[in-house]
């Protein structure tokens, strides 16, 4: 897989890129990750990237000649599955969504900033909107980084235990059930027997009733999804 991320602010994304899950699938080839600087393809001498809005207001907008330069020049490079745009008033992204993007060779994740970006690029140049969350970052940034290690792990090879990715919360829209590790007895605090007990099918159902459980008292609204 391929991810090319777009940014006025690249050296704000490059460390959670280098760390961990993501850095090891780099290294292994599963996942070849590109970081732009929109900057780079302004074409004004000072390599503005942002302007006032036509009508006024508050803020700067990201001007669309440099966003539309970087895109075609990938464009024509390869075929992009999808072409993201982050921003708070996109589809709320869901596990359900990482599972489809994880299943695609070519993505580019266009940061916002400022104001947002210029709507033609928008309504010319973006396949998807997706926003992580009811709230406002700075940018994209940190948006992206989120998306990028949750398509990550998703890969075949992404994390050492396969099984673990397809065992999270929200992958079939219950949220996991608590986990224990040893010791068993720490301070009289105890680990449920019935996990000790070694008995597979007991531990399944006990693990499936308490992930029912626990997503029907903090998040019903996911529950109701499911039914």
């Amino acid at each position: 897989m391929r991810i090319d991320i777009l940014t006025v602010l690249p050296e704000l994304i490059e460390s959670p890129l280098g760390h961990s899950i993501i850095k090891r699938a780099i290294e292994k080839g599963i996942v070849e990750i590109n970081l732009h600087n929109i900057r780079d393809y302004s074409r004004n001498k000072q390599k503005q990237v942002d302007d006032y809005a036509f009508g006024g207001g508050a803020g700067m907008v990201m001007c669309v000649e440099p966003i539309d330069i970087l895109i075609s020049r990938l464009s024509n490079e390869r075929m992009y599955d999808e072409i993201i745009y982050l921003s708070p008033d996109g589809e709320r992204f869901t596990q359900q969504t990482a599972n489809f993007l994880a299943t695609k060779d070519n993505i580019i994740l266009l940061c916002g900033h400022y104001k947002g970006v210029d709507q033609r690029v928008r309504d010319h140049l973006i396949t998807r909107e997706i926003s992580i969350g009811d709230y406002v970052l700075s940018g994209g940034e940190l948006a992206a980084a989120v998306i990028t290690d949750c398509l990550v792990r998703l890969l075949p090879g992404g994390i050492s235990d396969e099984t673990s990715a397809l065992t999270d919360s929200f992958q079939d829209n219950l949220l996991a059930p608590p986990v224990y590790t040893r010791p068993a007895n720490y301070k009289g605090w105890l680990v449920p027997e019935v996990l000790q007990s070694g008995h597979q099918r007991k531990i399944d159902e006990w693990r499936h009733e308490q992930a029912e459980e626990r997503t029907l008292r903090l998040r019903p609204d996911l529950f109701k999804r499911k039914e």
